[in-house]
């Protein structure tokens, strides 16, 4: 970074205005039109809602560890996710439209509800899905482990024995890091941190016949399930903490225990326009994130006394509604640690990511030159986790660290793992001199922290750090490399799909391309000037970018097969044809150009894994469109548009879903594939998807889904079953 802040408020102000065009923070992206001015919204009841949509995906999620096909372990992974997926939910949406309330908003949403109405919605629906994941663990889940050996007990069942382990591990482990606060005139309510689980205590004084209110909290630094000396059975943290608390209040009596858990708003509310630095600013609302945000959800063990139960609703501020009462263990989301436990048959097989064809007999030994000549031969499509990380996109980044030809390596990070590959052969590039160019996206919820953190580490070394544009987050998924070859520069890139984060993509489903077209490079550099520079960029030669150009052309794509369907009414060619794949449908433009579409009689598939607010199967509106969603041992997170254009094909894929943010409100890079070989590649991967009867969802008019399940006689196919068995068949593993 070349800008530093100043010790002077007034010099400080006047750098700010220096910073947000050149090292911090960027002039926005040129913004084309915000919507087409010819499309007309469809009518509220052709919509679903947002946040009932998302519940629908979540429930998808819980049946996974309902579903007894599913491996043991697996099931209670699923159990953890559901708990994962509810906290963010209320920390972000359900606090938003509190928020929304809060401030007297009464405007509706695209499906005609106002806030409050919304809320109601979501608290109806809510409670139900909380008593099926209880149910399912405690009833179907936790039983069948201990069939397997592996037991989570209650303090009450153990031996005499067991209870004095725990008691020696209490105060050796446990003991030196409590921290009892008293509630009382001289102690005000304590701050209860977001996420945190917390034990209410009440303890009497034999002295003043007096009554006490303490809160302990839960150390979320040691395991939550602490383990017996067998190794398979369990005893939870806080039944250990609860059944040895005497030590804590020496001469007080323990009457009572209970369990609480509280979410508060964790949304980042930064003023970009008015932060003289970005990065601080956000270092700042993190501190705030974590102390100082209202609650919006209280979790207690349903024995909780009343009192107690109203002197927590009063203190945190929360309404009667805002309260779950749970049957049994509070966050079911540290389950996950317990996917450690080495039982390989109740996990699923193992899957190891396989080298593309092409990359197999290259030289690992040297230093990428064969690699980059594998791509000057034509472009290599990947897709994770059935392709390696490791082996394509990572063995890219580290080659272009270290080849002497290469002059220049430009790369936007959105997320990425805790000790990243990544950013180790970037800090290598700047040490080796070339020039490195990286844009850390700070407001990547929920690795804000994170990413503060590789940011100063990157320049730190050298890279030139910039933080995004002011107004939008930059969500693209690019990673441009410039090589010096004989008497020309010629630009190789990845463009994908999914973070570069190697952890996650050995679980999630993303698809990238390594190229060097001339024409995509150059736009690239188009692009990367506008990220860190000062550039208006309206026009790409082939690439869609948010918000200038993709939404424009999305809507073009859409109506240009109505025409073709048209045409095929008339004269009797190929009709209409769309096949698109994405984590979310939300905009209410690009839905209602799709219902022009579905009117047509475009024939429409939409794999849509999460949010859909589309209604499918609508006589005279949505008959030709159908929707799914698959839910399986991979999270989908590649997005597919692929277009027939009567019979001329034409397929991309990129970082953006069709909703309302990516449109409009993040920088986003979508690139067509041309070579007629990769788009016949994705087009299976589409193919195998739509055929699903063991993973796949099928939403129906009402917002409902039905799971789709094999005939009798009929051959079972699971997406990522049919997908692990192709790469299989046509490559070796990656060892």
């Amino acid at each position: 970074m070349t800008a530093r802040k100043s010790s002077s408020g007034t010099s400080r102000r006047r750098q700010a205005k220096t910073t947000s065009t050149s090292a911090r923070t960027r002039t926005p992206v040129a913004k084309g039109k915000h919507r087409s001015s010819t499309v007309k919204l469809a009518a509220p009841e052709h919509y679903l809602n947002r946040e009932l949509s998302w519940l629908q995906f979540n429930a998808r999620v819980l049946h996974a560890a309902e579903d007894e096909r599913t491996p043991l372990l697996e099931r209670l992974k699923f159990l953890a996710i559901f708990t994962s997926n509810l906290d963010e939910f209320f920390m972000v949406r359900v606090a938003a439209i509190k928020q929304q309330i809060a401030a007297g908003v009464t405007k509706k949403t695209p499906d005609g509800f106002t806030p409050q109405e919304q809320l109601d919605l979501i608290f109806e629906t809510l409670r139900p899905m909380v008593t099926r994941q209880q149910e399912c663990f405690e009833k179907q889940v936790r039983p069948a482990l201990e069939t397997e050996g592996i037991r989570i007990r209650n303090h009450a069942e153990l031996t005499a024995a067991q209870k004095k382990y725990l008691h020696e591990y209490f105060e050796a482990r446990i003991f030196p890091v409590l921290t009892p606060l008293a509630v009382d005139p001289a102690h005000p309510f304590p701050y209860i941190s977001n996420l945190s689980l917390n034990l209410a205590v009440v303890v009497f004084d034999p002295e003043t016949k007096a009554e006490h209110f303490a809160r302990i909290k839960v150390p979320s630094s040691l395991p939550r399930f602490v383990p017996l000396k067998t190794g398979t059975q369990f005893v939870p943290i806080e039944e250990v903490i609860a059944h040895n608390l005497q030590p804590l209040f020496n001469d007080m009596t323990v009457q009572d225990y209970y369990c609480f858990r509280v979410t508060r708003n964790a949304d980042l509310e930064i003023e970009e326009e008015e932060a003289d630095d970005l990065l601080q600013a956000i270092e700042q609302e993190l501190r705030r994130r974590q102390i100082g945000k209202s609650a919006v959800r209280m979790e207690v063990s349903a024995s909780l006394d009343d009192r107690i139960r109203e002197r927590l609703q009063m203190e945190l501020e929360l309404q009667e509604r805002d309260i779950y009462a749970i049957e049994g263990l509070l966050g079911l989301n540290d389950l996950m640690g317990l996917m450690k436990l080495d039982f390989p048959k109740l996990k699923d097989m193992p899957w190891h990511p396989v080298i593309p064809p092409r990359l197999q007999a290259l030289d690992r030994r040297d230093d990428g030159r064969d690699l980059f000549a594998e791509i000057q031969a034509g472009d290599l499509l990947l897709h994770h986790p059935y392709d390696s990380f490791h082996a394509t996109v990572l063995r890219f980044i580290e080659a272009a660290a270290i080849d002497p030809h290469v002059l220049t390596i430009k790369q936007t990070l959105y997320r990425t793992s805790g000790d990243s590959p990544v950013i180790k052969a970037l800090i290598r590039a700047a040490e080796l001199g070339k020039q490195v160019a990286v844009l850390v996206e700070l407001k990547a919820r929920f690795d804000e922290e994170n990413n503060i953190v590789w940011a100063k580490k990157l320049e730190r070394a050298g890279v030139h750090v910039v933080y995004g544009l002011v107004g939008l987050k930059t969500h693209t998924k690019i990673l441009q490399v410039v090589r010096q070859e004989g008497d020309r520069l010629r630009t190789y890139f990845h463009i994908g799909t999914g973070n570069y984060n190697p952890k996650t993509a050995s679980l999630y489903t993303d698809l990238g391309v390594l190229s060097c077209n001339d024409d995509i490079g150059a736009d690239l550099t188009d692009l990367f000037n506008v990220l860190t520079g000062v550039s208006r960029q309206r026009a790409y030669r082939q690439l869609l970018i948010a918000p200038t150009t993709l939404r424009s052309r999305m809507v073009e794509l859409i109506r240009r097969e109505i025409e073709h369907q048209s045409k095929a009414a008339n004269n009797g060619s190929t009709g209409g044809r769309i096949i698109a794949k994405m984590n979310a449908l939300v905009d209410p433009y690009i839905i209602s150009v799709l219902y022009e579409a579905g009117r047509a009689g475009v024939e429409i598939d939409l794999i849509v894994r999460g949010i859909c607010c589309l209604r499918p199967g609508v006589p005279g509106l949505s008959e030709s469109i159908r929707v799914t969603s698959i839910i399986g041992r991979f999270l989908e997170h590649s997005r597919i548009f692929w277009f027939g254009n009567g019979g001329q094909e034409e397929l991309y894929i990129g970082s953006a879903d069709w909703m309302t943010r990516n449109l409009d409100r993040r920088v986003e890079a979508v690139t067509p594939v041309r070579d007629p070989a990769l788009v016949q590649n994705i087009r299976e991967m589409l193919d195998i998807m739509l055929a699903d009867n063991c993973q796949s969802w099928e939403l129906r008019g009402d917002g409902s889904y039905t799971q789709r399940r094999p005939a009798e006689g009929e051959e079972s196919k699971g997406t990522h079953a049919m997908l692990m068995g192709r790469s299989l068949s046509s490559q070796l593993p990656n060892v």
